[in-house]
């Protein structure tokens, strides 16, 4: 009997071996008399018991299908159950109205009415109970809506009275700027209603979880009392198919974010049909959060199904509960109360016999856990007390719920966008609203009982209480002073002899503007684990590196000039090899401004392969919450990081920035080119308060940086100046551009051109192809709008536009410089880095993508050409000399 203890044993020292023994006998004998399922059941008690007495057991990764919170340690209920179940059925009445409005007048508008129905419950207990608003000045919580939930917020928004009867029949329909509602949370287009914008799917879990740890930060580093802000985000369980929606549990639990609450509504339904059909997704999620060290609540089972929990003496409820499939529970939930009697209950005649003394409709009536507000409740009361761990409460609900049978828990109900006569009149008698059928035969009314109501004025008290209206995003932060001159004033004398390339430059400049008394506290620098490869690991000494924990070890490199250093009051964010993670700290920190009143001036270093390519989606819903910052694409160029790989070197990060309206992206070829832009982009976002953001791109090649040309500044910013000009006295002339590390071969084009072959080349920097098209965009729209005024010119037409053939080379693909094409002047000849990179030397690959200096002064002679000022024999000639293999394959098939 006891053969495999005697085995085990030894394996650990026991003080008291015989007590241990006991304990094992006793196991051994209620398996042996009651069998394994009584077994289970005690040793379920057991653990619970364990955990209520704080014994230091690891959790299990999955509990049985019951609720986590039993009734005896439910909580009292401290809000009117009643009045708020009125509340909620005004807020479901309107969610459908708004909806079924808009699409009865404009067929397609879309909205969703499904999602809201199924959470209402969710957000209500929210609402009135545990979200903090900011009326007292601070913080408040920081609430991720779900984003198809947003009629519900809408609805609630317009019961409390802050939004009005028109705002809600232009739902979708925002073109009269304030006037309409946004499809889904968007802070871009409703910047005093919306925080987050939630709704590609999978951001806002992570965004969540960074957000609650950038609270942290700003409370470890003495910035802002962030202790009484809880971060809330709102999920569905189809949602957490998305790798980011999970992806980033680990970070949460390792740091302890306490401060943090995921509400998953589990109705058991994606888009099209079942989420796990074939298994359960509550268990499946409940294993992947506590096995990632969260704390995990599960509300499955309303108030009705407590009696019969308690009378299952035999386990048999719980066990049909744990064994049937989510696709058998959607069954069910459209089934009438004798399909659920047959087919739920009759599979075993002590189930049959447990529900008896119930009626089918009482059957049909058994409701799932997280439409029961008190249920609800004790989750949400023992989340916001649970320490140590954030908490992730799984609430099983029905999609679509209280809709109508054609509705509610189908395969269809998240495309419903429209309710017909028959449908609305069920949907008001469940709701038990006061509205007559003749008013259903058009459009749905909007139902309001009046300002004074006791209803509305419930609400108005609870949000009181509770520090005011949510969601509400509010703008307190105060221009910050400007970094002093000193901290840039370097950059403008050059390098002299010495050679540095602008990611050293830059770098430099952080630590400058690091140590300024009016910036430095709020410079919040990011890496994702490659703060070595672009020089920036003296930062970890001299700011430290933020870590809840500080440092509980002796680095290895404890004795080095520069040690690695954790700290809790640490500056850099060193976020480890996640560039999704790192874009999610950066979200948080450009957004303080905003969501803590506190500006902070975040700075993104990464491979610049990684940036726009791999996160766009989160770089677009950075400018669409309004964030400020720098994002800064380290090791730029397809050619200039020249041993990496096609994977690694990055043609087309601009090209992709220039679809995002407010980034102002940059290529600066030298160290004073970054300071000026950095410093302009301070003053705008810091001083101005100009909802924009930064993309610049930095490069590891070195070489000696030039001093600045006096009176270039202005220039520098708007995106183009003249560097060096051509030689005088020359009959034929050029104008060549050139941008990043490729600006060299460009100046080394111009030297081939004008000692080779007569030609003169004026050089200009383009430090932005995307702001010159911009301006140009505007100026020539203006123009179209005022025929009768007169034209105005674009700045890249005025500085470029004259009679002399254009060549452009940049690392980048030649859709960058030819955005300006049309303005800059005629012949135009882009050249650049389209097609796969590749591993070589940099002059290999800048001769393979055509680029170097000996491509550019060809490119330059048959331009000349082309105006027949050149001969096309001097150009075959030419050609031949500088050693250009004009048969070769063009680059961007090879």
């Amino acid at each position: 009997m006891h053969d495999v203890y005697d085995e085990f044993k030894h394996q650990l020292p026991d003080i008291d071996p015989a007590e241990t023994q006991e304990w094992i006998e006793s196991l051994d004998a209620l398996v042996k008399q009651s069998g394994g399922d009584r077994a289970r059941f005690v040793l379920y008690k057991l653990l619970k018991r364990a955990r209520m007495l704080h014994v230091g057991l690891p959790p299990l990764t999955q509990t049985r299908y019951i609720n986590t919170i039993s009734p005896e340690q439910e909580p009292y209920f401290p809000g009117d159950e009643e009045m708020e179940l009125r509340v909620r059925r005004l807020i479901r009445w309107n969610a459908v109205a708004m909806v079924v409005r808009a699409n009865h007048h404009f067929e397609g508008i879309g909205g969703h009415l499904a999602t809201y129905a199924s959470a209402a419950s969710l957000y209500e207990v929210g609402f009135n109970h545990f979200f903090r608003g900011k009326d007292d000045g601070a913080s408040g919580d920081q609430i991720f809506f779900q984003g198809h939930a947003a009629p519900g917020i809408y609805a609630r928004a317009f019961v409390e009275g802050r939004l009005s009867e028109s705002q809600l029949d232009h739902f979708r329909r925002e073109v009269v700027r304030g006037e309409g509602l946004s499809s889904y949370p968007h802070p871009r287009l409703m910047p005093e209603f919306w925080e987050f914008p939630t709704v590609s799917m999978g951001l806002g879990p992570l965004a969540a979880i960074y957000q609650a740890r950038f609270n942290r930060y700003l409370q470890h580093r003495g910035i802002k009392d962030t202790s009484t802000s809880r971060v809330w985000a709102f999920l569905g369980d189809g949602e957490c198919d998305e790798p980011e929606s999970l992806g980033a549990l680990h970070v949460a639990a390792r740091e302890g974010l306490d401060n943090l609450t995921f509400v998953v509504n589990c109705n058991l339904q994606r888009l099209d049909g079942p989420v796990r059909g074939n298994g359960k997704i509550i268990q499946e999620l409940e294993s992947v959060f506590r096995g990632s060290g969260w704390n995990v609540i599960k509300v499955l089972w309303s108030r009705e199904w407590d009696d019969l929990l308690a009378r299952d003496v035999d386990g048999v409820l719980v066990n049909r509960m744990a064994e049937t499939t989510d696709g058998e529970s959607q069954r069910m939930t459209i089934a009438d109360g004798a399909y659920i009697r047959e087919h739920f209950f009759g599979t075993d005649p002590r189930l049959r016999k447990l529900v008896e003394h119930l009626s089918d409709e009482q059957l049909r009536s058994l409701r799932r856990g997280g439409h029961d507000y008190r249920k609800v409740y004790a989750a949400y009361h023992a989340a916001v007390r649970h320490t140590g761990a954030p908490t992730a409460i799984l609430a099983q609900t029905v999609k679509g719920w209280a809709l109508g049978p054609s509705v509610e828990a189908r395969n269809i109900t998240h495309q419903a966008k429209k309710m017909s006569f028959e449908e609305l009149k069920i949907f008001r008698d469940r709701l038990q609203l006061p509205i007559s059928d003749d008013k259903l035969t058009e459009d749905p009314p909007y139902y309001h009982p009046g300002p004074d109501s006791p209803e509305v004025r419930y609400m108005i008290e609870r949000r009181r209480a509770l520090g005011g209206f949510v969601p509400r995003r509010i703008v307190r932060a105060k221009p910050i002073e400007q970094p002093e001159a000193s901290a840039f004033a370097e950059f403008a004398r050059g390098s002299g002899s010495a050679a540095a390339s602008t990611t050293m430059a830059f770098t430099r400049l952080l630590r400058n503007l690091l140590r300024d008394k009016n910036v430095g506290k709020r410079v919040v620098p990011i890496i994702p684990d490659e703060a070595r490869t672009f020089g920036m690991d003296p930062l970890f000494k001299e700011v430290g590196i933020y870590s809840p924990l500080g440092q509980r070890y002796e680095p290895v490199d404890a004795e080095t000039l520069l040690p690695y250093r954790e700290a809790i009051d640490g500056q850099v964010l060193e976020e480890g090899i996640t560039e999704s993670g790192s874009m999610a700290s950066f979200t948080a920190a450009g957004t303080s401004y905003a969501t803590h009143s506190e500006q902070m001036l975040p700075f993104y270093v990464f491979y610049s392969m990684f940036g726009l390519q791999r996160t766009g989606d989160q770089i677009w819903a950075f400018g669409d919450a309004r964030g400020r910052g720098f994002l800064c694409g380290a090791t730029a160029g397809r050619t200039t990081l020249n041993g990496e790989g096609l994977q690694h070197e990055d043609g087309h990060s601009h090209v992709l920035a220039t679809s995002i309206p407010n980034i102002r992206a940059y290529d600066p070829a030298f160290a004073y080119e970054t300071a000026v832009i950095v410093r302009d982009g301070i003053k705008r976002m810091l001083g101005d308060g100009e909802d924009i953001f930064y993309y610049l791109t930095l490069y590891n090649e070195n070489y000696p940086q030039p001093a600045m040309p006096e009176g270039v500044e202005e220039d520098i910013v708007r995106g183009v100046y003249l560097f060096r000009p051509g030689e005088e006295g020359r009959r034929r002339r050029v104008t060549l551009l050139g941008s990043g590390s490729i600006m060299r071969q460009v100046l080394r084009a111009q030297e081939l051109l004008q000692e080779k072959y007569d030609v003169s080349a004026d050089v200009y920097s383009v430090t932005s192809y995307q702001q010159l098209r911009n301006e140009a965009l505007a100026v020539e729209r203006w123009n179209r709008l005022h025929p009768n005024a007169e034209p105005r010119l674009p700045h890249v037409t005025s500085v470029l536009g004259g009679h002399s053939p254009i060549v452009a080379a940049s690392d980048w693909l030649k859709a960058l410089p030819d955005q300006i094409s049309r303005w800059a002047g005629s012949p135009f000849v882009p050249l650049g880095t389209d097609g796969f990179g590749r591993s070589d030397t940099r002059e290999a690959l800048r001769r393979h993508f055509e680029i170097d200096s000996e491509s550019i002064a060809t490119a330059s002679l048959h331009a000349l050409a082309l105006c027949e000022q050149y001969g096309s024999d001097l150009v075959a000639k030419a050609i031949a000399d500088l050693g250009i293999d004009p048969e070769k394959p063009e680059p961007r098939t090879a």
